[in-house]
C-alpha cells in the first residue's frame, strides 16, 4: 500500500489494529503514540512534523545513523539477484558465506564458525540448543542448567525471556525451569556501603555460590551482556569480569557473551568482550550488524564447541527459515565494509565517546541526578530526590517517565529504564550534536526537578 494517508487517519488505524511490543495495550488504544515516517543522519521525523535527535540509535541498532545509502543499495542489488533461498538441505548463498568469513575476521581467533538467525532472541535460543548438544555429545547430559542475572535482557521469546531477568516478563509467562539468576553488578542500586571494587568481587562470587548450590555437574553455562543495556546501562566495576572469568574457567562452565547491544562499536571496541577482555565460548550478535536496516542475528561459535559438534555424526535439529537470508547478509557485509573503511569505531572511541561521557558527567551536579555512568557511546543517569539517601523522585519510576516525556517533547529521543534515563546516540554523531543532546537532556532534568519541587 503506497497511498497517502493523513496523520490523524494513520493514528486511528494504528490504535485500532496494531499491537505494539512492550506497551500498555489499553492505554495505547486510548491515547496512541508517535508514528515515525522519515529519518536522515541521526534525526527522526514523525507524521505530525516533529523532528527529534535520536539519542537511542533506533533501538540500540542504527550505530551509523539513517543515511547509509551503501547499505540500502547492497540490499536492493541482492534482492534483484537472489531475493531468498534457504540454507537448509546442504544449500547456502554467497552473502551468507562471505559474511560468515567477515565476522570470523573481526572476532578473536577462537571463533571460526557462525550460526545465523533473524534476531538476538533467536540467537540466544540457539545458544541453549548449542550448549545442550555440546554437553550431550561430551557424555554429560546432566549439564543443562543456565545461570543469568536479574534485570538482564536477552530477548523476548520464551527461551530468551527465561534467560533474561526482567521481573515484568517473568510475571506474565512461565519460563524455562532450568534457568537461574544471580544479582546484577549495579553498584548504585545494590552496592550499599561497599566500594565499587569490593562490590564487583562480591556480586561476581554469587555465581560461584549459585554453581555450588545447583551442582557444578549440572550447570552448563553463564550468560551475560558485557554491559547490561536494556537493564539500564549497568557498567560493571573493574573487578567484576576478571572474577567471573576465573569462576567459569575453573568450574567447567561455558561463558556466553550477549553482544547484541555492545557489539560493533558501542563500547569503543568491535565488541564489549574486547573492552573487558572476556573470553566467551559463544557470542550473541544482532542489531548493529546491519545498522538496523534489516533483521539479522547470530551466534559466534568457538572452536571448543564447534570441534565437538563437527567431530560427531547426527543432525543438529535446529534451524530457521530465514537463517542466513541473502539480503540481510548483504546488509551485514555493507555495514562491516563501512565500519572498516571509515574508521568510525576508533573515532567514536577516541573523540565522540569521550566527549559524550565528559559532557554527561557535567550533569552529576544537577539536584536530581544521583549517578552518571557510561562507557563508549552509551550512558545512564539515575534520578533521585535526595543524593545522599538515594531516595527516588516518585514511586514506580514515574519521575524518570516524566523526564523522558519532557525530553521527547523537547526534540530528544531518549529512553527510561526504571529510575534511569539512558542514551545511546549513533557513533556518527558530531561534537555539536552531542552538545545538543546534553543540552536537551539538561532542559528535561530542569523541568522534571521543577515539577517535583526539588
Amino acid at each position: 500500500m503506497n497511498m497517502k494517508v493523513s496523520s490523524p487517519a494513520l493514528h486511528q488505524l494504528d490504535q485500532s489494529h496494531h499491537f505494539h511490543p512492550f506497551t500498555d495495550l489499553r492505554d495505547y488504544a486510548a491515547h496512541g503514540g508517535r508514528i515515525v515516517n522519515r529519518a536522515e543522519h541521526i534525526y527522526i521525523y514523525d507524521t505530525d512534523g516533529h523532528r527529534m535527535l535520536d539519542g537511542m540509535s533506533g533501538l540500540w541498532c542504527c550505530n551509523l545513523g539513517y543515511s547509509q545509502h551503501q547499505i540500502v543499495e547492497a540490499i536492493y542489488r541482492q534482492l534483484q539477484e537472489l531475493p531468498f533461498y534457504n540454507n537448509f538441505f546442504r544449500c547456502s548463498n554467497q552473502p551468507a558465506v562471505e559474511l560468515a568469513k567477515a565476522l570470523v575476521d573481526i572476532t578473536p581467533a577462537r571463533f571460526n564458525h557462525v550460526f545465523f538467525t533473524n534476531s538476538g532472541s533467536e540467537a540466544n535460543d540457539t545458544n541453549i540448543r548449542l550448549v545442550h548438544r555440546y554437553y550431550d555429545l561430551l557424555g554429560k547430559p546432566e549439564k543443562k542448567l543456565f545461570i543469568s542475572r536479574k534485570n538482564a535482557y536477552h530477548g523476548s521469546t520464551i527461551a530468551a525471556g527465561s534467560l533474561g531477568g526482567m521481573s515484568g516478563m517473568h510475571e506474565q509467562v512461565r519460563g524455562l525451569d532450568y534457568v537461574h539468576h544471580i544479582n546484577q553488578p549495579n553498584w548504585f542500586v545494590n552496592g550499599g556501603d561497599l566500594s565499587p571494587e569490593e562490590f564487583g568481587i562480591e556480586v561476581a562470587r554469587e555465581l560461584e555460590t549459585k554453581i555450588d548450590e545447583l551442582g557444578e555437574e549440572r550447570v552448563a553455562a553463564f550468560i551475560a551482556e558485557p554491559i547490561q543495556g536494556a537493564g539500564g546501562v549497568i557498567i560493571p566495576p573493574d573487578t567484576y569480569w576478571p572474577e567471573i572469568q576465573r569462576i567459569c574457567d575453573e568450574r567447567d562452565i561455558l561463558l556466553i557473551a550477549d553482544e547484541v547491544i555492545c557489539g560493533f562499536g558501542r563500547t569503543g571496541d568491535w565488541f564489549g568482550s574486547d573492552t573487558y577482555q572476556i573470553k566467551p565460548q559463544l557470542m550473541t550478535f544482532a542489531k548493529a550488524i546491519t545498522n538496523g536496516y534489516i533483521p539479522l542475528g547470530g551466534v559466534m561459535i568457538s572452536d571448543q564447541i564447534a570441534d565437538v559438534l563437527l567431530a560427531h555424526g547426527g543432525e543438529f535439529t535446529h534451524g530457521l527459515t530465514y537463517s542466513g537470508h541473502p539480503a540481510s547478509c548483504a546488509a551485514g557485509l555493507a555495514t562491516l565494509k563501512t565500519l572498516h573503511e571509515t574508521n568510525i569505531i576508533q573515532t567514536a572511541a577516541t573523540t565522540i565517546g569521550p566527549h559524550l561521557q565528559s559532557r554527561l558527567r557535567e550533569l552529576e551536579s544537577h539536584p536530581i541526578v544521583g549517578e552518571v555512568r557510561g562507557k563508549g557511546m552509551f550512558a545512564a543517569l539515575e534520578l533521585v530526590r535526595d543524593k545522599h539517601s538515594r531516595e527516588r523522585l516518585a514511586p514506580e519510576s514515574t519521575g524518570a517517565v516524566y523526564c523522558r516525556d519532557r525530553a521527547n517533547a523537547n526534540g530528544l529521543m531518549v529512553r527510561q529504564t526504571g529510575d534511569a534515563m539512558i542514551t545511546a546516540p549513533p557513533l556518527v554523531s558530531t561534537m555539536a550534536e552531542i552538545d545538543t543532546l546534553v543540552e536537551k537532556l539538561h532542559q528535561a532534568l530542569d523541568e522534571t526537578a521543577a515539577h517535583y519541587g526539588v
